[in-house]
């Protein structure tokens, strides 16, 4: 996913948008000490690669607030504004990274719809450690418009 949505977007011209951020976009810039901490955050999602014709191949959304939260022996990851609001669970894993397991919620919805029940909002994804207090939750595949959405996390 990675490869095919950069080279995508790469062959459209959006090459200076990708070198300006080379580390958001390395697939292999992932650092040790992963650990999302709680609180709130500023984060935006670029989705690059096209499933269609119709779709860019690198789109890159304003700032919007997410909060990580407590649940249990997880964490909840929640984007609080914007259009589509992913939400969804952070579970530890063994490899400098953290798994992202939720569901997407559109428009005016107030609840997020179970994980499971609607397999076009069924979002998973992996959370790493960038930077100094940065982070980046990277989701292939997802379920419409780009081969690969990456949402940037950096803490308010």
């Amino acid at each position: 996913s990675w490869k095919l949505a950069l080279s995508e977007a790469r062959a459209e011209g959006f090459g200076p948008q990708l070198d300006a951020d080379p580390t958001l976009y390395d697939p292999n810039a992932a650092m040790a000490d992963v650990d999302l901490g709680l609180g709130d955050y500023r984060c935006r999602t670029t989705k690059l690669g096209s499933k269609g014709r119709s779709t860019l191949t690198f789109v890159q959304y304003s700032w919007f607030s997410c909060r990580v939260s407590q649940a249990g022996n997880s964490k909840l990851l929640m984007k609080i504004t914007g259009s589509q609001r992913p939400s969804g669970r952070v579970f530890f894993d063994q490899y400098n990274r953290e798994i992202f397991l939720g569901t997407l919620s559109l428009g005016d919805e107030q609840t997020a719809v179970s994980y499971g029940s609607d397999r076009m909002r069924d979002m998973a994804g992996i959370v790493e450690r960038i930077g100094d207090k940065r982070w980046r939750m990277v989701m292939p595949a997802p379920a419409y418009e780009s081969l690969l959405d990456i949402v940037e996390l950096i803490p308010t």
